[in-house]
């Protein structure tokens, strides 16, 4: 295996291929193929003639949280704060922007009159106390903002709360979407059902750390923030179910593949319940469980890239993206989506 680094998952994308809002319709995203070297281009309402009924289709089902604020330190200075997980009613982790971070045992001032006091730095960090009875998660979802990627170079708008979310979802605790899941709407879903392709599904609480970029150029070095994920019993029958009869795992998006690929045993059979995972995948990992990967194309230098690089091989995501390139593919959050082979299948 050849050892990589971090300009090995560089690339050159010309910047009006960042899509800044999402297609008028969510299944009228386009959808690359990619089964090793064969590339063949489709749009995303063709996914039920891809996918075969012996199959399973694998949902992360986490539903994003309003977690983006805009504070004032007591000295007057803006801060901008981004929520990476609400660890107990009154307390939770942020990320922060500002000129001159605030000190423990700083104020700040909330929308809505409300106050935090900086009570902890934990590395990238600040955890902040919520002043008042109001639970964090109820403040937020009244005061907080759509926390849409740095990428986006524009204020979230009202449309932002509907489409930056999957239909799917359930469970509130995500700070990113799962946004592979974004092209699925309710007539694909029911299409899919009807061509007998079964469904499961996992949770995956994506952090504000999945936008930290890869710092250092030994990727062996680099440490994966944590998430949570659950995996139901009913999903580690549906695995079975799909190896007895001999279909193939499809996870939709990377969050479904880490929290699979965590929760497998060496054998590949996954463990129902509830952990973290700090799971960082690069070329050489022996996947155990997920054998076809849909996903959207992602970010250079980025931990996201360097999955789909090992999942589909390196070569080949490459040349995917130099094709997705100079056929005008849309990248990231609200742009187009691959299926992704897997490289070395079972």
């Amino acid at each position: 295996m050849p050892h990589y680094t971090l300009k090995d998952f560089d690339y050159r994308l010309p910047p009006e291929l960042i899509a800044q809002a999402p297609a008028p319709v969510r299944t009228g995203s386009r959808l690359l193929h990619v089964d090793g070297t064969m590339l063949t281009d489709h749009v995303f309402s063709d996914l039920p003639r891809l996918i075969s009924p012996q199959d399973l289709l694998v949902f992360n089902d986490t539903r994003v949280i309003k977690s983006r604020l805009r504070a004032k330190k007591s000295t007057g200075g803006q801060v901008e704060l981004l929520l990476e997980r609400i660890t107990d009613p009154r307390h939770a982790l942020f990320q922060l922007r500002a000129s001159h971070p605030p000190s423990v045992g700083g104020v700040l001032e909330l929308p809505g009159e409300a106050r935090a006091i900086v009570t902890g730095r934990h590395d990238r960090f600040f955890e902040l106390r919520l002043e008042g009875e109001i639970p964090f998660a109820d403040y937020l979802e009244h005061h907080g903002a759509v926390p849409l990627p740095p990428y986006i170079e524009r204020l979230a708008t009202p449309d932002d709360e509907t489409r930056y979310q999957t239909v799917y979802a359930r469970h509130a605790g995500a700070v990113a979407a799962p946004t592979a899941g974004l092209h699925f709407d309710e007539s694909l879903l029911a299409a899919l059902g009807e061509a007998g392709i079964p469904f499961a599904h996992v949770t995956l609480h994506v952090g504000a750390g999945t936008f930290q970029p890869v710092q250092t150029e030994d990727i062996s070095a680099h440490t994966m923030h944590a998430e949570r994920y659950r995996i139901p019993e009913a999903t580690t029958h549906a695995v079975d179910a799909a190896r007895a009869r001999g279909g193939r795992v499809v996870a939709v998006g990377t969050t479904s593949l880490r929290a699979l690929e965590s929760a497998a045993t060496p054998e590949g059979r996954i463990q129902l319940g509830d952990a973290e995972t700090r799971l960082f995948i690069t070329p050489g990992y022996p996947f155990r469980v997920v054998d076809r990967l849909l996903t959207n194309f992602h970010l250079p230098r980025s931990t996201l890239l360097m999955l789909v690089a090992a999942f589909g091989g390196y070569d080949n995501v490459r040349t995917a993206y130099a094709h997705a390139i100079a056929h005008r593919y849309r990248f990231f959050s609200y742009g187009d989506a691959m299926l992704l082979e897997r490289a070395n299948p079972r």
